[in-house]
């Protein structure tokens, strides 16, 4: 891209950003694969977008003018080629852009919802994301297999799944993580950041210099952030207690559940519901096993939930 020039210090520059929190983001002005600061050529500026509203996410691609004293304005974002986020009725979250993988972090304890899973599922498969599963505290065994049945579902729709303890090591990931753009979701108290920490000693540190800069002292990642790894990069995100998906209609959603996609359009009635309309052809896969129950189930409550906050957005 051709530098242009602004009355703020001169060239514009191209870059990433590697961590966003309120209405400041730090931005890599580095190629996507090298972010986070892995050459100290590179420079790491603190950012603010020009104007009152903030539209950028972690791995966003953005042209900027550096300020001088290591800050400059985003000018200009580059066209995304996908965008993780969530929303209910009235607020969204931007959570990360530019991805090419999901990876959603469950624990053997404490326990951890399965709903919430398929709704990360949900918004990556419909950005065309891929989805990894992963089950850390694999060591203490005798919660092992409870975790194991409740993935089972997944599982079966060959959705990837790794077991592993981040405390004693993430060798069992790193493969595949590398040459991929990925991010860490998840509730809170799945061990994330452990995971994080495992993979990438210097993240604790880039942690704690963020955490003294915002007068925080809490260790709990609060901030999407990005690493550079292997190739690719990793971004550790704040844990997720909830994560609506009001932004998708409901024939988007329904294609997001990957085991619907045979059955789907073969209902007798086109605007079938799929609740006791007769000649439902997903209740029908339902009864044979085609389809998992629970998983219907998960469907079933996000729809409403959609459909709810459409109602309330307006006006009903």
């Amino acid at each position: 891209m051709t530098a242009s020039h602004s009355p703020d210090s001169g060239a514009s520059l191209n870059g990433v950003i590697t961590a966003a929190f309120g209405r400041h983001y730090e931005v890599d002005i580095a190629a996507p694969h090298a972010a986070s600061g892995s050459d100290p050529a590179q420079p790491r500026l603190k950012c603010y977008p020009r104007g009152k509203k903030s539209v950028f996410a972690c791995g966003d691609e953005v042209e900027i003018n550096p300020t001088g004293s290591g800050q400059g304005v985003i000018n200009r974002l580059h066209p995304r080629r996908n965008l993780l986020w969530r929303s209910d009725a009235f607020r969204e979250k931007l959570i990360a852009a530019n991805l090419t993988q999901v990876v959603v972090v469950v624990a053997t304890e404490p326990g951890f919802s399965d709903r919430l899973i398929s709704r990360c599922i949900a918004a990556a498969q419909s950005q065309q994301i891929s989805t990894l599963i992963v089950l850390n505290k694999a060591d203490l065994r005798d919660q092992l297999p409870a975790a194991r049945r409740i993935l089972a579902p997944f599982e079966k729709l060959d959705y990837r799944i790794v077991e592993l303890s981040a405390r004693e090591g993430a060798g069992a990931l790193r493969p595949f993580l590398a040459g991929q753009r990925s991010i860490l979701v998840g509730q809170s108290g799945m061990g994330k950041s452990t995971l994080t920490n495992a993979l990438i000693p210097e993240a604790q540190a880039a942690t704690r210099e963020i955490s003294e800069a915002l007068n925080s002292g809490k260790h709990t990642t609060t901030f999407a952030r990005l690493y550079a790894l292997d190739g690719g990069w990793l971004i550790d995100s704040p844990g997720l207690q909830a994560f609506g998906l009001a932004h998708l209609t409901a024939d988007e959603l329904a294609a997001s559940f990957v085991e619907f996609a045979p059955h789907l359009g073969k209902c007798r009635f086109r605007d079938c519901l799929h609740e006791s309309e007769p000649g439902c052809a997903l209740r029908a896969a339902i009864a044979a096993g085609a389809i998992d129950a629970r998983r219907f189930e998960h469907f079933r409550v996000i729809r409403e939930e959609i459909t709810h906050a459409k109602r309330q957005t307006q006006g009903w």
